[in-house]
């Protein structure tokens, strides 16, 4: 290339166009877009249990409902769905178990969408275990397979079957305006006696793999329903706020709440006592994966969330205003009567072991055949965080 230098240019300016002139003749390759991952297959997922957040393609086969059992029929609740691989797949031992939290059941839970068994799904969340089984929680993603993008759960907060009826004066609301609108909703409920409460128990925390046992809180043994009374290996009505810790008797009333009192072995609801609830102490004789100190209780892992969900309602449903002492969340432990913390550490729990199958059922049988209201804090977990968080 020959270069011709006009009038005034000097030999430098020269080249540099030549050289832009160069650059401007090549073709560069446009950059290539990174595919994105192949979603695992549901073989995969089960043997990664790590708690990374993965993509799950599988078919739905069904709904768990325990450890071993899948229904694929008269589904009970919208909370979880099973994928697996092929969508005749019958053994559990080849299924993956889905948590459906609350901003996706209207569209993604069995029970309002029982035509989604047999198809198949893609599905976003951690790796671990649900049901004492391999699994998925905090699902954040849902989409049918191939669709494209996964449907995201709406900004305002999750979602529930109960939202248009039972909780509508409370949605949109946070604070102290929350607060009251649901202490509204849950009042009144119907009031048992405590003798009552032996029968409700036996209903409500009914052990789903065995009618005829019911299953410990903080144990989590499986126990006959007869065996409950007062003697050593018996179980006996543990209330989660401890009765001194409210000014409350047995009278119908907070004593004889279902949504705060649970199965319980004997000798351990005596360790527990009227202690606030905080991680840390010794280990408890007869209650794998429990600790206690001086002052506080720590039950094992799976039902953390369960024991501060409990005292979540009971801190909104007793507000003083109809005869009984004003319970109120303590941010300390160790406190005065009338108040159970440690709060930080109950709000952590729950944000750790999130609402499960077993929760849920018990939540919808104290509505519907016992006492006429629900734990708002089981349909909408995030509501902890909007009044105290």
């Amino acid at each position: 290339m020959t270069l011709h230098l006009g009038k005034g240019r000097s030999l430098a300016a020269a080249l540099a166009s030549s050289v832009a002139l160069v650059l401007s003749l090549v073709v560069l390759p446009a950059a290539v877009p990174a595919a994105a991952a192949a979603p695992l297959t549901v073989g995969q997922a089960i043997g990664q249990q790590t708690g990374a957040t993965q993509t799950v393609r599988g078919y739905v086969v069904g709904q768990p409902t325990a450890t071993s059992t899948v229904v694929r029929s008269g589904f009970p609740s919208d909370y979880a769905l099973a994928i697996a691989d092929s969508p005749s797949q019958t053994s559990t031992s080849s299924m993956l178990y889905v948590q459906v939290p609350a901003a996706f059941r209207t569209q993604w839970g069995l029970r309002s969408n029982p035509s989604l068994l047999g198809t198949q799904v893609d599905v976003t969340g951690a790796l671990a275990a649900y049901f004492s089984h391999p699994g998925m929680t905090g699902t954040t993603a849902f989409a049918a397979a191939g669709a494209g993008s996964p449907t995201d759960p709406p900004p305002a907060g999750g979602i529930s079957p109960w939202d248009s009826t039972y909780y509508a004066p409370a949605i949109g609301r946070t604070g102290a305006a929350l607060r009251t609108s649901l202490h509204d909703i849950i009042d009144g409920n119907t009031k048992l006696s405590y003798d009552a409460v032996w029968t409700a128990l036996k209903d409500t925390d009914q052990d789903p793999g065995n009618s005829a046992n019911v299953i410990e809180l903080y144990t989590g043994r499986s126990i006959p329903k007869s065996s409950n009374g007062g003697s050593t290996g018996n179980w006996n009505r543990e209330h989660v706020w401890a009765q001194s810790r409210g000014g409350f008797t047995t009278s119908a009333g907070p004593g004889t709440d279902l949504h705060h009192i649970r199965p319980e072995d004997v000798a351990v609801n005596s360790t527990r006592g009227n202690k606030d609830f905080d991680d840390g102490g010794s280990a408890v004789s007869g209650c794998s994966d429990c600790w206690t100190d001086a002052d506080s209780f720590e039950p094992r892992d799976a039902v953390k969330g369960d024991v501060a969900r409990m005292l979540f309602y009971m801190a909104i449903r007793y507000e003083g205003g109809d005869g009984f002492t004003d319970l109120e969340m303590s941010s300390t432990v160790g406190s005065s009567p009338s108040r159970i913390g440690d709060l930080e550490t109950l709000m952590a729990w729950s944000a750790a072991d999130p609402v499960d199958a077993f929760e849920m059922r018990r939540n919808d049988r104290i509505h519907a055949q016992w006492q006429g209201n629900r734990n708002p804090f089981i349909d909408h977990p995030e509501w902890a965080a909007a009044i105290w968080g």
